[in-house]
């Protein structure tokens, strides 16, 4: 399906309509439209892929899908929700919604002990538009609800009015069009070793290479529902990597760690004679099945037998190894007679590279047999279900090959071993799978937080969330003896819903290991000891008990904190406490994603360690929609997102925490106008005796948002302690210096600099990192402002190198105000 239908909102009497193409081989012709899940009848169909609605009526709301088909099968668009309002009927009401931002500490709390100040927020929801669009697939954005007009308040904090921006008024304008980008690396599964320079396909089409350190960047192509990129190793040291990559619609880009299979090394066949070739024997265990290749089996392109040396790769993924599912390609899913992607459970794949043992040339074959061990089949139920299947490189789906049945007869070898036996052509270089279809489907809850608060306004989007289906040894859940399937969601507005197999007579059935990341920055997850804790899991007894939820470190202290084991108990539709969350059976989707955050959901968290970020104008860097044009945003420019850092060594007793004040300082429109705050604490270096660094973020230089002035951010650097000014980055000072005006630095006890318009480096204390993405902007900044390096990447502090200015720090007498409380406490004497 290259084209979905898009949500619509309508007023009554309105004509509106849908569409939808899809693209195969043969072309697909036939296309039918559902209402609800409901065959709409042919006269309400327009011939071809549209869907014409004329004269709406209320009964008409509600979903439309489309389905695609052909003789080579079918395919189902996803739902487009289509809203109708009464004639007149506001599509986006002028009142805005509430939205939290959390105040500077020094402000006073409100009457419920609050820090948080509601600055508003308008839903970017579809508004009612005009006449239909005669194409019926027009590629205009459409018109969405937006903030029309915003006010300026002041409100009083620690002595002085610290300015902030609210939304005042929504109304309806153009929908916010921003890029949406897959970032991350690309890396061997054994050795870490980087896939240097490897080509990058969406579809049948080329869009890249890898770099040299792996890297990679994808723009997803618009209306774009799933993400199939295939990465290359042209040297061929590797198997060519199918995945399903996760992505946000909202915008930005979201970071993923790609690994890749290395290939085995080839053995010499002799094409004249029979050959078998086991199927996963590694480790000491039995082979999973054999690939059998009968006498003048290999064929070239041209169909003549090939009977010399054949070199012969067969490259096994076996998921009873739980650390291969990192490595596994596609989303193991499949597309079933009504068109729906549906899941697989996999018992192994494998790739194939047959070549001739002189000219290298790549050779194909005849009919061969896949036979797989019916031992290492642990459900019983999957014997009548077995199926050999490939993988489409250009969809990511798996198109069945062909039915496992039992062997007849006996064999010499292993006689006391039966078989599953399935035939196969090797006219392609595909990957193979030996699959059953699994319909004990559900879906886990999860929700990602800001911080151990779980505050439902602190949520976190572009969190990708992974979870790993496992088979656990019975009597042993902590054990997986195998991994079945995969898979990865977005957070959005109110957390994600994960696909999972799951079982409701035996809730041991099926575990999930579940893991989230932003940016390449692992979350964290609900202890699980020593003491379990209900309220911070976010899943109430007793049903947790049932679901015998377990952190990662619950075993071991030592072990990482940043995953999570349950057993995934389908819940049972006549016992309450199972009613709410978090797994939702399979056709719950829709309650599963529209859950309040009161109802029960796993969670995972932010460790910030003391960081706190204000902005004059309220932007919430999770979604890209909520930014807005104005002189005193933080980022001018929603399609790119500079971070700028300084890097303050302190020498002192303690850490400390440093704020930067950041306000206009050289245009016109924004001279002396805060931007924002930012505070952190700096932290210890092992290997330097009282001495700490932070990294300090501040208002990067450079054009506004109307791209017309550049501004030079004047920042103030200062301490929250008793601290004096005792050097100055002589590379940073020199260029101050040579790039005027200078910012008035009087006081030792604070640095003041109107920002470099140049991104400078290491040799400067100064951090820039420019990305798509605001939050991976800012986390690669940190990394490399930790290492103290302009390419590096850290997580322990290296205070002594790349800094830009050093303090001294010492405990003040007892009564005495440092000059940090004395700027907040009397700012204009101070």
């Amino acid at each position: 399906m290259v084209l979905h239908p898009r949500a619509q909102v309508g007023e009554a009497g309105q004509d509106v309509t849908f569409c939808c193409k899809a693209s195969g081989t043969p072309v697909p012709r036939k296309y039918h439209w559902y209402h609800n899940g409901t065959l709409l009848e042919r006269k309400e169909q327009q011939p071809g892929s549209r869907l014409v609605l004329r004269g709406l009526a209320p009964e008409q709301a509600g979903t439309y899908h489309c389905k695609a088909s052909s003789e080579a099968g079918a395919i189902r668009s996803a739902p487009a929700q289509l809203t109708v309002l009464a004639q007149g009927q506001q599509s986006c009401r002028p009142e805005p919604e509430p939205s939290l931002v959390e105040l500077p500490s020094e402000c006073p709390q409100d009457a419920a002990g609050s820090h948080h100040y509601n600055v508003g927020q308008c839903p970017p929801s579809p508004c009612a538009g005009g006449p239909a669009d005669p194409s019926g697939c027009g590629g205009t954005p459409g018109r969405c609800c937006g903030v029309r007009r915003m006010e300026l308040r002041e409100i009083p904090c620690a002595g002085s009015l610290l300015p902030l921006k609210v939304v005042a008024e929504c109304g309806c304008g153009p929908c916010a069009q921003p890029r949406v980008l897959v970032q991350g690396r690309v890396t061997a599964a054994d050795t870490g070793e980087p896939l240097r320079f490897g080509q990058i396909f969406l579809g049948g089409r080329m869009v890249g290479f890898t770099g040299y350190k792996g890297s990679f960047t994808i723009e997803v192509p618009p209306d774009t529902r799933r993400l199939v990129a295939r990465f290359v190793d042209r040297q061929q040291r590797f198997v060519d990597a199918i995945k399903v990559l996760p992505f946000d619609p909202r915008g930005g880009s979201v970071y993923q760690e790609v690994k890749v299979l290395r290939k085995k090394e080839p053995v010499d066949l002799d094409g004249s004679r029979g050959n078998a070739i086991p199927l996963g024997e590694a480790s000491g265990r039995e082979p999973v099945g054999e690939l059998v290749l009968p006498a003048g089996a290999f064929l070239r392109p041209s169909g003549e037998v090939f009977n010399g040396t054949v070199r012969a790769s067969v490259t096994f993924l076996d998921p009873r190894d739980v650390a291969t599912a990192s490595a596994a390609s596609s989303d193991l899913s499949f597309a079933n007679a009504e068109g729906e992607i549906v899941p697989l459970r996999t018992y192994g794949m494998f790739s194939v590279d047959f070549r001739e043992g002189e000219s290298g040339a790549a050779l194909q074959t005849g009919p061969v047999q896949v036979r797989m061990d019916t031992g290492q089949v642990w459900m019983p139920e999957h014997l009548q279900k077995m199926k050999l299947w490939s993988l489409n490189p250009e969809t990511g789906l798996w198109e069945e090959e062909g039915i496992l049945r039992p062997a007849g007869g006996s064999r010499r070898r292993r006689e006391e071993r039966t078989f599953l036996v399935g035939n196969l052509e090797i006219r392609e270089r595909r990957l193979f799978n030996l699959d059953v279809p699994e319909d004990r489907r559900c879906f886990v809850k999860v929700r990602a937080y800001s911080n151990e608060k779980f505050n439902a306004y602190e949520q976190l989007e572009g969190v990708v969330v992974s979870l790993i289906n496992l088979e656990p040894q019975p009597g042993f859940p902590s054990n997986p003896r195998a991994w079945g399937r995969f898979d990865s969601v977005v957070t959005g507005p109110n957390g994600a819903c994960l696909p999972a197999f799951c079982d409701g007579q035996h809730p041991d059935a099926y575990s999930a290991y579940v893991t989230a990341t932003l940016g390449g920055e692992e979350l964290e997850a609900v202890a699980s000891s020593p003491k379990l804790n209900p309220s911070a899991v976010g899943v109430s007894q007793p049903y947790l008990g049932k679901l015998g939820y377990r952190r990662s470190d619950h075993d071991d202290p030592d072990l990482k904190k940043t995953a999570f084991q349950i057993n995934v108990a389908k819940p049972d539709p006549n016992n309450v406490d199972e009613s709410n969350g978090p797994i939702y059976s399979y056709r719950s989707l829709e309650e599963c994603e529209r859950a309040p955050a009161s109802a029960n959901h796993l969670r995972f968290y932010r460790v910030e360690v003391d960081r706190y970020e204000y902005n004059v104008v309220p932007f919430k860097e999770s979604d890209l929609t909520s930014w807005t044009g104005d002189y005193l945003s933080w980022w001018p420019n929603p399609q790119e997102f500079r971070a700028c850092f300084i890097k303050v060594q302190i020498e002192g007793p303690q850490e400390y925490m440093v704020r930067s004040r950041n306000a206009g300082g050289t245009h016109p429109r924004t001279r002396g106008q805060l931007y924002g705050l930012r505070d952190a604490r700096s932290v210890r270096d092992a290997a330097l005796d009282g001495t700490s660094a932070a990294c300090v973020e501040f208002k990067c230089s450079g054009m506004l948002f109307d791209q017309a002035l550049a501004d030079r951010t004047l920042v103030t650097v200062v301490p929250q302690g008793s601290c004096r000014r005792t050097a100055v980055n002589g590379l940073l000072r020199e260029y101050l210096s040579r790039h005027p005006p200078a910012a008035d630095n009087n006081h030792t006890a604070a640095f003041a600099m109107l920002a470099p318009l140049d991104p400078l480096g290491h040799n400067y204390g100064i951090y820039t990192v420019t990305d798509q993405n605001p939050r991976l902007a800012k986390e690669i900044a940190i990394g490399r402002c930790f290492d103290g390096t302009s390419d590096g990447f850290s997580r322990e502090m290296k205070a002594g190198a790349g800094t830009a200015v050093a303090f001294a720090c010492h405990e003040r007498p007892p009564g005495r105000e440092s000059f940090f409380q004395r700027l907040l406490t009397a700012p204009a004497e101070a």
